[in-house]
């Protein structure tokens, strides 16, 4: 259980990022936009692995 309350909210704020940036940024752009997500998603799964995974 104590592993769950960090998870959430670190998993909601990777989907604000993600659409956030797509709508800001990569709108009518596929390719770009499916790199660059694939990039936020492996930092913040690099960040989880070093910081928060116990």
């Amino acid at each position: 259980m104590g592993r769950a309350p960090t998870v959430v909210p670190y998993v909601l704020a990777l989907i604000v990022v993600v659409v956030g940036v797509d709508i800001l940024f990569f709108r009518n752009h596929f390719w770009e936009r499916l790199m660059v997500n694939i990039g936020i998603v492996l930092i913040f799964a690099a960040v989880y692995l070093r910081f928060l995974k116990s």
